[in-house]
């Protein structure tokens, strides 16, 4: 758990990087707008049109965040999202609820039949990758917004690294990295092959989902800590720099999501439950529990989240993972 001024409590589960950077990029737009709205873009066409998605239920505001290796404006063959979620903000302003969707899902992709959920970005882009997500939950996404992972290594540059707590040796032999167990202080390129990493994680993809969390933990605290100008100068431009947003997101829009956020009494990280791991054409998949995907969305369209999480629990400890 992670407390920031005014006694707010920021509850940290199954979630990933982009909505912290998010919320400490609106807070430093909230505050230097006109500095830094010039480095963030915005895609257009990110948002589908014509008919066939849900309604807006007018009860809170949905965006969904992705975070991917390839700059989120210029979608190709082979760019996949690498880490996907849908971010509720509630009507009456209590609460944000993170909504992490595993990459490796299998769901349907309109006009492709069953995929993994990451690869409607490759099919389709920013607008496919919607249709996609609002097809399996039902909910209307209002904004869309995306982080690019290379410029995510200044970022944690910028604040003079991260230190996270892991709990078992472990070696990734796609990054060649050996990570053993204890405190580590990660520079730009550690943290990014950290929250990269899936081979030999006992939950592969889901244990992934873990670190990012943790790394979010780390990395919002100590931003939210900084006192140096520099740093946090440095620090708000990186983030500008990798973030891409729909070309109906305003520096209006920026200022008010950042008043909300920094407002807020409760911010809270969930994952879409998951029924197993399976093989599918050849690929490891993510099967999702469709009962349980059901009523998460539910609670999320009716904006009855805390209902949701009360009956079925959230949140888990970011301090250490594996």
């Amino acid at each position: 758990m992670l407390r920031i001024r005014g006694g707010r409590r920021v509850v940290i589960g199954c979630g990933g990087l982009a909505v912290g950077v998010l919320l400490l990029l609106a807070g430093g737009l909230y505050l230097l707008q006109h500095a830094y709205d010039g480095g963030v873009r915005r895609v257009a066409g990110a948002l589908p049109t014509g008919a066939g998605r849900p309604s807006s239920t007018g009860r809170g505001e949905n965006w969904l965040l992705i975070g991917s290796d390839r700059r989120a404006d210029i979608p190709s063959m082979g760019a996949r999202a690498d880490t996907i979620m849908l971010v509720h903000l509630s009507g009456g302003g209590d609460r944000v609820s993170l909504i992490s969707i595993p990459r490796d899902g299998r769901v349907p992709v309109p006009g492709h039949g069953m995929s993994k959920i990451n690869a409607a970005f490759a099919f389709g882009g920013p607008s496919l990758l919607i249709r996609t997500v609002e097809q399996l939950t039902h909910v209307r996404v209002d904004h869309y917004a995306a982080l690019d992972f290379n410029g995510f290594v200044k970022m944690t540059d910028a604040l003079g690294g991260v230190d996270v707590t892991i709990t078992k040796d472990t070696y990734d032999p796609k990054h060649d990295r050996r990570w053993t167990a204890g405190h580590r202080h990660l520079n730009g390129l550690e943290a990014l092959d950290f929250v990269r990493q899936r081979w030999n994680l006992p939950g592969g993809d889901l244990d992934r989902i873990k670190r990012q969390q943790a790394f979010l933990h780390a990395l919002a605290g100590k931003a939210l800590d900084t006192r140096n100008p520099i740093k946090i100068d440095r620090f708000i431009r990186a983030a500008t720099r990798s973030v891409t947003v729909d070309d109906s997101v305003s520096s209006g829009t920026l200022r008010g999501l950042a008043h909300r956020l920094l407002q807020t009494s409760l911010m809270e990280y969930l994952t879409a439950p998951v029924a197993g791991t399976a093989e599918r054409d050849g690929q490891s998949v993510v099967l999702l529990d469709d009962d349980g995907v059901s009523e998460l969305f539910t609670a999320v369209r009716e904006d009855r989240v805390g209902e949701y999480v009360s009956r079925n629990g959230a949140a888990n400890s970011v301090n250490a993972v594996r």
